[in-house]
């Protein structure tokens, strides 16, 4: 098989929690106002309003159409892949990844958020996932590395100094959770059941334990400070040249675009 040299560009761009402004809700339908407005913390439904409406608007700039006219479907691998067993398909609200309709179809996105950052990810031509986690050092990383980390993660992680390995496990848990999401499957599929190499040398895919992985994997970390470990994840088997987009870009791309209408507004 010949595998096309032409490299796949996605953009990963980057939103401060502090983007958030009450006008952007404009840009949110009436499905994700009504969840939205469910989030119990501020910090919550700033997060995920930046995550929804950050998308539309990348997107509308890829489409070349108004943010109005982006939709998404949420479609659950998970689901899905019970129902074609028979098996009940869980949760009848939609929910799952977010697929881009309407004009923007065809391409991808994955969305993250931790902290004090929100990480949008956009691809054309493979799917792709994006996962950012903030370093915790009162997590129990012991406790957590049970049901996270596969056997030869384990293994790598338990040789490391402790004072590194609440560090390497978040980076763990984001190179994993970057490839569970591009997959769609998204935490669902267990991470344990995915191995990635360890945080300290190249990101790369070691194997999937039973079912359901991709046919071929790119994997990167992506830089977002000391307190974070964040990763790219694209699905393919093509060159991969990442475009990263500075908070500042986001701000900009916030601030100055229309939104007195949208998809709720009028």
């Amino acid at each position: 098989m010949t595998v096309d040299p032409t490299p796949l560009a996605p953009t990963v761009w980057w939103a401060r929690i502090s983007d958030a402004d009450p006008r952007l809700l404009r840009l949110l339908d009436a499905g994700e106002r009504t969840r939205n407005a469910r989030f119990r913390r501020q910090a919550d439904r700033d997060r995920h309003l930046l995550g929804r409406s950050l998308a539309r608007l990348a997107l509308a700039d890829l489409a070349g159409c108004p943010p109005e006219k982006v939709t998404f479907d949420l479609r659950c691998r998970s689901c899905e892949d019970k129902e074609r067993t028979g098996a009940r398909g869980g949760d009848d609200e939609p929910h799952g990844k977010p697929h881009p309709s309407g004009p923007a179809q065809g391409l991808e996105i994955s969305v993250s958020h931790s902290g004090d950052w929100v990480a949008l990810a956009v691809s054309e031509g493979a799917p792709v996932g994006i996962d950012v986690e903030g370093v915790s050092e009162a997590r129990d990383v012991e406790g957590l590395a049970d049901f996270t980390l596969a056997e030869v993660e384990r293994r790598d992680w338990l040789l490391l100094p402790a004072e590194e390995r609440a560090t390497a496990f978040f980076g763990y848990w984001a190179r994993k959770e970057a490839l569970l999401k591009a997959t769609g499957l998204g935490l669902s599929g267990g991470l344990r059941r995915v191995a990635v190499s360890p945080p300290h040398t190249r990101a790369r895919l070691l194997s999937w334990e039973g079912g359901g992985g991709p046919d071929a994997a790119w994997l990167s970390d992506l830089e977002r400070g000391t307190a974070y470990r964040s990763a790219l994840a694209v699905l393919t088997d093509r060159p991969v040249d990442v475009v990263v987009r500075t908070p500042q870009d986001t701000a900009d791309l916030l601030a100055t675009r229309d939104v007195r209408t949208g998809p709720g507004g009028g």
